[in-house]
């Protein structure tokens, strides 16, 4: 698929430089700190474990779609959205209690093992939990460091660093708003949509692009609302086919436990859409099942069967690729170079059609 071979390639450009860019300050950071370097370490192993690089091609390809030339200071300077999207999931993996990303042990269980071992009269998953919150904190500022020194024109990297923020505010009340629905147990379609757009649609698809198209120097309010016309309905579309793969992925190709959104209780719009649709006997088994700590995997096919029999699965899929062709409708309208206009073309295509 040409789509995912262009992804594939920008990820292999792109993790070099992040490889290279920890390596460098890992190396600083051991004159200073050691348990911050190895903190760094673990940070470099998780993001090099996975992922598709997703938001650094979006913000490299905003750039180009402006017209931006510099394209080997783009390709180092997309690190940043990577480093902040690493910083979001530390505190994400805290939030959903995962301990595992990537197939890899996440930050807050791996501080958490440490303060088991070496310890004395402490609580270890408080320490897991402090040390996951502060080694976040740490990768968003390096996020931010990497626009301010990127060496784009001074006002640019501003506007840049402005719109970075207003990102993760953003973000923020996406996170929050599934935190309620989670908690509460419950959401309206509508209600879960709305989240996708701030929590999703903003972060991983709008935000990169308009960070790219801006030190690109085109930050024209009509240039930014198409790609934002794009942005939003791709990146709702992305979401939901992000549910399907928590629901219905493998621990193979998603790197979390089978059925880890099932687990965690998650409220999704497959689970909001069954519920609508759902008899006496299925509402049951969803609310026996839904946010159950240990489950069998008889209990994940159980779950996975009702999304199915109430059409809920059905629904979700149709509806990302109603999203899709209306983003794929709003991109023709923009003028822009032929190659970022095929890899966004093609990538929203992509996005729901990752495997389970």
């Amino acid at each position: 698929m040409a789509n995912l071979a262009a992804l594939q390639e920008f990820k292999a450009k792109i993790d070099v430089e992040i490889e290279n860019y920890f390596d460098r300050v890992i190396k600083e950071t051991e004159k200073i700190d050691k348990d911050i370097s190895g903190a760094l370490k673990h940070s470099k192993k998780i993001i090099l474990s996975g992922g598709k690089r997703a938001r650094g091609a979006f913000m490299y390809y905003g750039y180009l779609a402006a017209g931006g030339t510099e394209l080997k200071r783009m390709l180092k300077t997309s690190v940043s959205i990577e480093l902040v999207h690493l910083f979001l999931l530390v505190h994400d993996d805290i939030i959903d209690q995962d301990s595992k990303r990537h197939g890899v042990i996440t930050t807050h269980e791996y501080y958490k093992k440490i303060g088991k071992n070496f310890l004395r009269n402490k609580n270890p998953e408080h320490f897991g939990v402090s040390m996951g919150i502060i080694v976040g904190d740490m990768l968003g500022a390096m996020g931010n460091q990497i626009i301010f020194e990127s060496g784009f024109n001074s006002d640019l990297v501003i506007k840049a660093l402005t719109k970075l923020q207003k990102i993760i505010s953003m973000t923020v009340i996406g996170e929050s708003e599934d935190v309620h629905i989670e908690n509460r147990g419950k959401a309206t379609v509508d209600e879960i949509l709305r989240m996708y757009e701030h929590k999703t649609a903003k972060y991983t698809f709008e935000g990169p692009l308009h960070l790219g198209a801006i030190l690109g120097g085109k930050d024209n309010k009509k240039f930014l609302e198409h790609l934002s016309g794009y942005a939003i309905p791709a990146g709702i579309a992305f979401q939901i086919q992000d549910d399907i793969l928590g629901v219905f992925g493998s621990e193979k190709k998603t790197g979390k436990p089978a059925g880890s959104d099932i687990r965690q209780g998650k409220y999704t719009i497959l689970v909001a859409k069954a519920y609508e649709r759902a008899d006496k006997a299925q509402k049951k088994a969803l609310e026996g099942i839904l946010g159950k700590p240990e489950i069998s995997k008889g209990e994940i096919e159980i779950f996975q069967q009702i999304i199915k029999d109430t059409g809920s699965y059905d629904y979700a899929k149709k509806l990302s690729k109603e999203l899709v062709l209306k983003a794929k409708r709003e991109l023709s309208k923009l003028r822009i170079k032929p190659e970022a206009g095929d890899f966004l073309n093609d990538i929203a295509d992509y996005m729901i059609e990752r495997e389970l």
